[in-house]
């Protein structure tokens, strides 16, 4: 796999001497402002950083600084090129984030070296971050991965006006299967239904990971509620196809999962569009965070069991979100204790 670098300088033939020396140790992509930097690093997330520490309108620092504030790029090493021999001037550099300082005139073969360590470094780190939010059971993401993607995409989505949706996935009677087949078989189940429901999901984007015992959870970004409705009933039909007996459950003699949606988009009365701030009282009322998604989602499940299960059920985040405002307001006392 080809490493990405994005070299940041705003002298042009600076970059043209970097992108020499280095050009064949990873494609290179180049801006001459920070601003752009971090533009084409969101478009595509750089597997290292090499810039200039002094640049105008927006300093080295500053696009570090910024780097670091986004949960999509903080991971991303950086190597500072810098005329700056002060040893105060590096300090300050690292405790910012920075993972290496080269000195200008630029040593070929240091640079070489230095960009090397780091990629290497970079491709660890990734190992070791990819194990951490895998399921060991399953082989799909686990909660800890789920969550920080989740709040990654609800910030994205709140922040570029996208709808977003997550389904809550629980495999109907999993202790009745358990009891009657075995826990080998029940592992084994889990990793059929986490294999069917990867088949399920439709583009790379979507997430999917245990989320914990036999519950499943799918985010799916930039997918309005019809979209999310029609990937729950995929799933319903993925896991059906799978064709696994389950000769003591009472929805089906067969396994299968209920499914709740949770869903934000246009729609919804938390909506962040631009046309939703022409309704200042009602925005001001109703702010939905990524945890009124899920909480919709599992209030969309539970309406799913209690119709019967095996089946799909929606709900508006802004339903979570008003039973979370009217939950506190029940709890803070309407006129202050007396003295």
């Amino acid at each position: 796999m080809t490493d990405n670098i994005l070299l940041v300088d705003d002298d042009p033939g600076t970059i043209q001497l970097l992108a020499s020396i280095i050009g064949d140790l990873g494609k290179l992509r180049f801006a001459t402002a920070g601003a752009d930097a971090l533009r084409l690093a969101r478009e595509l997330v750089p597997d290292l950083l090499v810039l200039d520490a002094e640049m105008p309108d927006m300093s080295g620092f500053q696009v570090l600084q910024a780097f670091k504030a986004d949960a999509l790029l903080a991971d991303v090493p950086a190597i500072f090129v810098t005329s700056h021999s002060d040893p105060a001037f590096e300090v300050a550099g690292f405790e910012l984030g920075a993972a290496d300082f080269i000195a200008k005139p630029v040593s070929p073969a240091l640079l070489r070296a230095r960009v090397r360590t780091q990629l290497r470094m970079k491709h660890l780190s990734d190992e070791l971050r990819r194990f951490s939010v895998t399921d060991a059971l399953t082989g799909i993401g686990n909660r800890r991965g789920f969550d920080e993607a989740l709040e990654r995409e609800w910030r994205v989505a709140r922040r570029i006006g996208k709808p977003l949706a997550l389904l809550s996935i629980d495999v109907d009677h999993f202790k009745r299967y358990n009891d009657l087949y075995g826990h080998p078989a029940g592992d084994n189940c889990l990793r059929l239904v986490a294999h069917a429901l990867a088949g399920a999901s439709l583009r790379p984007a979507d997430v999917l990971a245990r989320y914990g015992g036999e519950e499943f959870a799918m985010l799916l970004p930039q997918t309005p509620r019809a979209g999310a409705e029609h990937i729950a009933h995929r799933v319903l039909e993925a896991v059906r196809a799978l064709a696994v007996p389950h000769a003591d459950s009472p929805t089906a003699p067969y396994l299968s999962v209920s499914v709740g949606v949770g869903y934000y988009d246009d729609a919804s009365i938390c909506w962040t569009s631009p046309a939703a701030y022409s309704r200042p009282q009602v925005q001001a009322q109703l702010d939905c965070s990524s945890g009124d998604l899920v909480q919709a989602a599992d209030r969309a499940l539970y309406k799913a069991k209690n119709a019967g299960r095996a089946r799909a059920r929606l709900v508006d985040i802004a339903e979570a979100c008003k039973a979370r405002a009217a939950a506190a307001a029940a709890q803070v006392p309407s006129t202050p204790p007396a003295a």
